[in-house]
């Protein structure tokens, strides 16, 4: 018998990472394989079960080592059904019955959580949250995806959409269309896609938000009116997210985030301006930490709460 240990599992588009963690979150062994989306997604648990036990052997060890396993995915989950829905990426069908699947194929105990959650889990249990049990997550890539954490666990809402902060409305008025269907979502001005966005109704073109921000670098008038928008915006959308919850973090991430302070400088100075300064005075806006990890980690942390 080895060490006991938490197995987790994170579930992507392209590809699904998985680790081994301590109890106390520090990662064993990482590793990650392509995820199958042939089929509807119909291999993804059976090659998630085969990689798990290959390099359970490799460490010498076996699944009674493994006190539980937790896993993010892609769409809305619903933890005590143990299902996913929405998960369009990957091809399951609403009401995919993952936790299940994988119980019966791992033989172990299973906990499912949406990955952006997760990841909110990770950076609250072991990255910029530093162990404060009330952070909200923000990660800024293509889309804005985010996570509430009060009191150490997961606000997931009746049907599992809560946290869903990308869709907060800060333009009520002749905002751009948003995938959701609604006009005006903080994903339509905040993210990558979003700076692009703003960049073109300045009558200007750029092929990514990288491009924006480089342009603001060398003293593009239009470009740094995108980045300060993009600023008011956010800060908009995390003062009220704040004046409602009261976090001690609120923790940036994804890709748009790697900017550093030309847009966190000034996403602070709104989050300050909008925010009940009770609630300001015990906030503090963070980079992320934990990068890649973050799924893992906070998958982890879901296995180690439930199985308390």
């Amino acid at each position: 018998m080895g060490e006991k240990r938490l197995g987790a599992c994170d579930i992507g588009g392209t590809s699904i990472k998985m680790a081994f963690l301590t109890t106390e979150g520090d990662i064993i062994r990482k590793w990650s394989i392509p995820t199958d989306r042939s089929e509807g997604g119909l291999n993804i648990v059976s090659h998630i079960a085969r990689s798990f036990n290959e390099e359970l052997e490799q460490d010498g060890v076996t699944a009674a080592d493994v006190i539980a396993v937790g896993v993010g995915a892609p769409g809305p989950a619903d933890p005590v059904e143990g299902t996913i829905s929405g998960a369009v990426n990957i091809g399951w069908e609403n009401g995919y019955p993952l936790k299940k699947l994988l119980e019966e194929a791992l033989e172990l105990p299973v906990f499912i959580e949406n990955d952006a959650n997760c990841a909110a889990l990770g950076e609250m249990w072991r990255g910029a949250g530093n162990g404060a049990g009330d952070v909200v997550c923000v990660t800024l890539g293509t889309g804005v995806g985010g996570g509430v954490v009060s009191k150490g666990m997961i606000i997931t809402g009746v049907n599992g959409a809560a946290g869903e902060i990308g869709h907060i409305t800060v333009v009520p008025e002749n905002g751009f269309l948003c995938n959701c269907g609604k006009k005006g979502c903080l994903e339509t001005v905040a993210s990558a896609t979003g700076i692009v966005n703003l960049y073109k109704a300045e009558g200007k073109d750029a092929p990514d938000a990288r491009t924006v921000f480089e342009r603001a670098a060398e003293g593009d008038a239009a470009a740094k009116r995108v980045i300060d928008r993009c600023a008011f915006y956010l800060g908009l959308a995390i003062g009220n997210i704040a004046n409602t919850l009261n976090p001690a973090k609120v923790v940036v991430g994804g890709g748009v985030s790697e900017a550093g302070d030309v847009l966190l400088a000034p996403l602070e100075q709104y989050v300050r301006q909008f925010t009940f300064p009770r609630a300001m005075d015990v906030l503090s806006i963070e980079k992320a930490k934990l990068g890649n990890d973050a799924g893992v980690i906070g998958a982890a942390y879901l296995a180690k709460v439930m199985t308390v």
